[in-house]
């Protein structure tokens, strides 16, 4: 079994943040029954972007960014290569009327891996639930 996380979540998962417990527990719960988590491969940049951005913030001092990004490193993200990933995200993109790709290319991953797709984003769980049955939010619990 895999589940498609977004940045957003391993975020979470490293760095204290609101809903941090939450994802927590996901995660827990996915190393418990041998989850695979995957994500498209521009989320490990994506990852340590946002960690960057917090610590030149000062939301995070330089150690805890640091302490954060080693975190970060040994999650078990794996970021497979699918055939068709950029035209479904693409084609996902337009159906949903989605101004860029950056999300789309989750939601196909997901999409074409047939897995669920985790988020912390609401307003992205929000719109593309009722078209994408297999979005979660952190929200939803395990």
């Amino acid at each position: 079994m895999e589940v498609c996380v977004d940045a957003g979540l391993v975020v979470k998962l490293v760095a204290q943040e609101p809903d941090s417990d939450r994802v927590d527990a996901l995660f827990a719960k996915w190393h418990s029954t041998q989850t695979r988590l995957i994500a498209p491969a521009f989320a490990i940049a994506e990852i340590d972007s946002v960690l960057r951005q917090k610590a030149h913030r000062g939301e995070l001092t330089a150690e805890m960014a640091d302490v954060s990004f080693g975190a970060a490193c040994q999650v078990p993200l794996r970021t497979p290569t699918v055939r068709k990933l950029r035209q479904r995200a693409w084609e996902i993109a337009k159906q949903l009327q989605m101004p860029q790709v950056y999300d789309s290319v989750y939601l196909a991953l997901a999409d074409l891996r047939q897995c669920e797709f985790w988020t912390a984003d609401r307003r992205l769980s929000d719109r593309v639930r009722e078209q994408l049955g297999f979005v979660r939010h952190i929200s939803d619990g395990i």
